[in-house]
C-alpha cells in the first residue's frame, strides 16, 4: 500500500526572500514535495495545512558545500547514526541540502565515510535532516605546509588507484586537491569527467600552478584566506622575485568562485566585505566548515574520526588548537547569514543567496533547489525578524525540532 500523500502546505504572512529582492506579505504553496505557487496572492487549496510565518521571513533552505559535522558527530566517524546526527543538527540551523565533507585520513577511513554517507542518502527521509546531495572529497590531498587542524599523518599526494574508487559511483560531487601536488592535474581531470565542482584548498600554490589547475578544470577555492597561499608564504617557498598567490588568481579570474566562513571569528568584517565586493553574489558562497562542536558545550573534541582525529578545543564561538590557530567553525549557516548581513554591505537577499542559490549553481543543482521558485523542491525556512530559524521544511515536510 502506498503511503498517503501529505496535504498541501501553505506558508503565509511572511516576507519572501528572493535572490534579488524582498516581497512583503508573501506566501509559498508546497504540494507533493514541490513549490507550486509563490507570491502575494496565493489561495489555500482544500485540506491545506496553513503555517503562519508571523511577519517573519520565508526563505529558501540553505545549502552547505563545506561541512564536517555537528552535535557531537563528525562525518568521518563513518557510521549512519553519526551522519544522521550531523545532518539533523544542521537542518535545525537552516541547511536543507548538505555535502558531507571528508578530512585527511587513511584510505579505509575515507571509504568508510563514503559508505556511511551513501547509505544515509539511500535511506534518507526529511525527519533525518538535511538532504545529502553528494560528498565533498576534501581531504586527504593537502599540501604539507597547509594542513591546518587536519591530521598530518593522513595527508598525501593524489593516488589514482585510490581516488578512482572514490569517484566510481558519482557520490563525490565536490573534489578538492592542492594544485601544487604531483598528480593534481590528473585528479582534476577525472573529477571534471564526473562533473564535480573542482576546488583547490589547503594549498600553497602560486599563480602558475593555479593556472595549470584552471586549465584542468579547477574553478573554486576553499575558505578564502584560510589555509591558502599568500605572497609571504610563497616567498618562503620560492624566494624572490615574490610570487602571486591563490588570492590574486581568484580575484583576477572571473570564472573562479570561492567561499568564506562568516562566523565573525575567522575573518574580519572588512575581509568579508572585500570578498563580497570583489567576487559578488554569483561567485561567493557562505559555508560553515563546521565541526562536531556545533550545539555542544565548550570543551575538547576530535576533528575528523572519533578514533584518532587530532584534538581541538571549542569555546562556544569557534574551534581552535591552543597556541596554533583556529580549527573550523562551531556555528551553523543561520549564523553565517546573519553575520554577513549585519557586518558587510550585503543585503539580506544577497546574504541568503550566497547560502542558497549560489552554492546550488556552483554544484549544478540549481534546477531543483536554491531559491523559492515554482517547480523546485519545497525546501523552505521560516525565520523570525532576527533571522533565527523557526521552522525547516524539506520537500514540504517539517524537520522535527526534538
Amino acid at each position: 500500500m502506498k503511503p498517503t500523500a501529505a496535504p498541501p502546505l501553505l506558508i503565509q504572512n511572511g516576507t519572501l526572500i528572493l535572490p534579488d529582492q524582498l516581497i512583503e506579505a508573501g506566501a509559498v504553496l508546497c504540494e507533493r514535495g514541490k513549490i507550486t505557487a509563490i507570491g502575494t496572492q496565493v489561495a489555500a487549496p482544500k485540506n491545506a495545512v496553513i503555517i503562519d510565518a508571523k511577519g517573519g521571513y520565508i526563505s529558501p533552505g540553505f545549502i552547505d558545500i563545506h561541512v564536517h559535522g555537528g552535535a557531537g558527530a563528525d562525518f568521518m566517524d563513518a557510521t549512519v547514526p553519526a551522519v544522521r546526527t550531523a545532518i539533523k543538527a544542521h537542518a535545525l540551523h537552516g541547511t536543507t541540502t548538505i555535502f558531507p565533507t571528508t578530512t585527511t585520513g587513511a584510505p579505509v577511513q575515507i571509504m568508510a565515510m563514503l559508505s556511511a554517507c551513501r547509505e544515509a542518502k539511500r535511506t534518507w527521509e526529511a525527519a533525518h535532516g538535511s538532504r545529502i546531495a553528494g560528498v565533498h572529497l576534501y581531504g586527504p590531498y593537502f599540501a604539507a605546509d597547509k594542513v591546518g587542524c587536519h591530521s598530518r599523518t593522513g595527508r598525501r599526494a593524489p593516488n589514482a588507484v585510490e581516488y578512482e574508487r572514490w569517484f566510481r559511483d558519482d557520490l563525490v560531487r565536490i573534489a578538492t586537491c592542492a594544485a601544487e601536488l604531483p598528480g593534481a592535474e590528473e585528479f582534476y581531470q577525472l573529477a571534471r569527467k564526473h562533473r564535480c565542482l573542482i576546488t583547490c584548498g589547503h594549498s600553497n600554490a602560486n599563480w602558475a600552478e593555479m593556472e595549470r589547475a584552471f586549465k584542468a578544470g579547477m574553478r573554486h577555492v576553499d575558505h578564502f584566506w584560510c589555509a591558502m597561499s599568500s605572497v609571504a608564504s610563497l616567498r618562503t617557498r620560492f624566494g624572490t622575485p615574490m610570487q602571486a598567490s591563490m588570492e590574486q588568481f581568484v580575484l583576477a579570474t572571473a570564472e573562479m568562485s570561492t567561499e568564506v566562513i562568516a562566523d565573525g571569528m575567522h575573518l574580519s568584517p572588512e575581509l568579508l566585505d572585500f570578498a563580497f565586493r570583489m567576487k559578488g553574489v554569483e561567485r561567493l558562497c557562505l559555508v560553515t566548515d563546521c565541526n562536531r562542536a556545533l550545539d555542544m558545550p565548550p570543551g575538547r573534541y576530535r576533528f575528523g574520526s572519533d578514533d584518532d582525529g587530532p584534538f581541538f578545543e571549542s569555546d562556544g564561538n569557534v574551534g581552535f588548537v591552543p597556541g596554533q590557530g583556529l580549527a573550523s567553525a562551531v556555528v551553523g549557516l543561520d549564523h553565517m547569514v546573519h553575520h554577513m548581513k549585519k557586518s558587510t554591505s550585503a543585503t539580506l537577499p544577497d546574504a541568503v543567496r550566497m547560502a542558497s542559490l549560489t552554492p546550488a549553481e556552483r554544484t549544478g543543482i540549481a534546477k531543483t533547489c536554491g531559491s523559492l521558485d515554482k517547480g523546485k523542491q519545497a525546501d523552505v525556512l521560516i525565520l523570525n525578524r532576527r533571522l533565527d530559524v523557526q521552522h525547516t521544511f524539506i520537500g514540504g515536510v517539517e524537520v522535527p525540532r526534538d
